[in-house]
């Protein structure tokens, strides 16, 4: 039995965790930070690394003391090393690396959105090969794995990514950030009575663009305050998150037609969305062949257990690095488009 202790810093979560064997997590620590970014509508670097540092060590406590794991019992230190924002991810580097030192165990550098995919393991053992519909905040990429730990990008957004244009219509809303949540249960409220577009619909590839759908909603409000006209938000968020779904939905549709596999994944924290979560089922359905494993809606969020499932696949290829590692905020998969 391998256990990692890992840390997640790369945005807005403090978070350290133990996972056994990639799957079972003995504790997952997690301190948030919405209340100190919600009245900014957004996440504040330089607040996000100064909670880092106040709460690095109060959840390393208490990841160690849920699962009743001593140091001496673990076998790595996994941390994120990127993508994500520098200041955050210096934070929970380097406490990996102070630990990592002090027990002498070996530090396995993990992608940020690589432990988004491998926490589908939670749910179910991923069957290969997989695809990846790896949907959060700052991503929306289409992702096939031949095999595990080795990832090819089909499509990626353009511009914004899905989540956050989700909080960006929140925004102009005035909806609490974050404001997927909050847009999912007014769309489940209204009707779609606004045909919004849905961007690059006809287009032979399995890239994404969200931006000239948030520009659309934002002229739809201007126009109707501009008359003097009540919008009905919950018809509006009904009619933009069918726009965003289907536009997931399309290209999934298209990309499980050219690449057959056996596993579909739901990943990050778009994943949690429940009409995506929804339509996705029901096109898998359809598919037999193929078993969908959403990731559990727990961790579908910023998370430790995340960073040591995806460090285990690490751990087994022997893919470690020295104290030397450095942050990489830009950090994408290593191969090219498939």
């Amino acid at each position: 039995m391998t256990k990692i202790i890992s840390f997640e810093s790369s945005a807005d979560e403090t978070s350290v965790a133990i996972v056994e064997d990639g799957h079972i997590i003995l504790s997952n620590a997690v301190a948030t930070q919405i209340n100190s970014h919600q009245r900014f509508g957004g996440i504040v670097p330089e607040v996000a690394s100064r909670h880092h540092i106040e709460w690095i060590t109060r959840v390393l406590d208490d990841a160690l003391q849920t699962a009743d794991v001593k140091p001496t019992e673990l076998d790595a230190v996994a941390v994120t090393y990127g993508p994500g924002l520098v200041g955050s991810l210096l934070v929970g580097l380097m406490g990996a690396k102070t630990f990592a030192l002090a027990h002498n165990l070996p530090i396995i550098p993990v992608n940020h959105l690589a432990g988004h995919i491998a926490a589908a393991n939670f749910n179910q053992p991923i069957i290969y090969p997989a695809l990846a519909l790896m949907v959060s905040g700052g991503h929306t990429e289409l992702v096939l794995m031949h095999e595990e730990n080795s990832f090819a990008v089909l499509g990626e957004t353009r511009d914004d990514a899905a989540g956050e244009s989700f909080d960006k219509v929140g925004r102009l809303l005035k909806l609490p950030y974050p404001a997927g949540k909050t847009i999912d249960e007014m769309a489940h409220r209204g009707q779609a009575t606004i045909k919004f577009p849905t961007a690059m619909a006809h287009e032979d590839n399995y890239d994404f663009s969200f931006s000239g759908l948030k520009s659309a909603v934002i002229n739809y409000v201007h126009h109707a305050e501009q008359k003097g006209e009540i919008i009905n938000h919950d018809d509006l968020a009904t009619s933009f998150q069918n726009a965003v779904v289907d536009a997931l939905i399309g290209r999934t549709r298209r990309a499980l037609k050219d690449f057959p596999v056996k596993s579909f994944i739901l990943a990050g924290g778009v994943a949690a969305n429940t009409q995506l979560r929804q339509e996705l089922a029901t096109l898998l359905e359809t598919i037999p062949e193929t078993q969908f494993i959403p990731v559990p809606h727990q961790y579908t969020g910023d998370n430790a257990a995340m960073i040591g499932a995806a460090g285990y696949w690490h751990y087994k290829q022997k893919k470690f690095a020295g104290l030397d590692l450095n942050t990489d905020p830009g950090l994408d998969f290593d191969l090219l488009k498939g």
